[in-house]
């Protein structure tokens, strides 16, 4: 499936295109991410922020798009915040089964991914429905079974979680102990210090790969 380009730049999604300046701060954390997941033998990365509104969903599509160009990669992105999902609607896509429906086991996960192209390159894409019980789905033996497939038939991909904030639930804190990796998202106007601590004590439970800040102001005198 072909993405609009026109709806991904509107939507910011700019980590496919190498020409787009913006995109190289994505590359750039592509390699610090990369290097340390080749380093440990990692594959699992999860993407969280301490609340909404700092752009885990962005940098999970944009980051996912810049792994997505090399060409010894393969890349998974999967939707697993089930109470705000936006992974398919940021993209502009539709699906009528998701990750929901591997869960209760209508249908298995491979049937319920597809794939997308953005430029030349390509990302499978697993996405889902919201539910009001999120938090039993991330505990559940569903979802341990999951992860292991995951481990077991996606061993080759960079599998990109997409999860859901940390201070509004304890979803992510169930799921933390089962996946490789963690980036934390925060975001300069959005995230205050105490939060971002908070989320340190969680993630304890993890290996944190990175602290990314957005919305930094952008400074006026560029190199380029």
């Amino acid at each position: 499936m072909a993405l609009d380009e026109a709806r991904l730049e509107a939507s910011r999604i700019i980590g496919h295109d190498v020409t787009d300046p913006r995109a190289k701060a994505y590359d750039i954390l592509r390699t610090h991410v990369l290097q340390t997941m080749d380093l440990h033998d990692w594959h699992l990365l999860g993407i969280t922020s301490p609340t909404k509104g700092c752009g885990k969903t962005l940098t999970s599509i944009n980051l996912a798009l810049s792994i997505s160009r090399q060409m010894e990669r393969a890349v998974l992105l999967i939707d697993m915040d089930f109470r705000k999902p936006q992974l398919a609607s940021r993209l502009g896509v539709k699906s009528n089964v998701g990750l929901l429906d591997v869960l209760v086991g209508n249908i298995t996960a491979s049937e319920a991914m597809f794939e997308v192209r953005a430029g030349r390159h390509s990302v499978l894409v697993l996405p889902t429905g919201p539910t009001d019980v999120s938090a039993e789905l991330m505990a559940s033996r569903a979802m341990q079974s999951f992860i292991q497939e995951l481990r077991r038939n996606f061993r080759s991909y960079v599998v990109i979680l997409d999860l859901p904030p940390m201070l509004v639930s304890d979803d992510v804190t169930a799921l933390l102990p089962q996946i490789d990796c963690t980036l934390l998202i925060a975001a300069v106007g959005t995230s205050t210090v105490s939060e971002i601590d908070d989320c340190g004590r969680y993630l304890q439970s993890t290996n944190l790969v990175r602290v990314v800040v957005n919305k930094v102001p952008e400074s006026k005198k560029m190199y380029y």
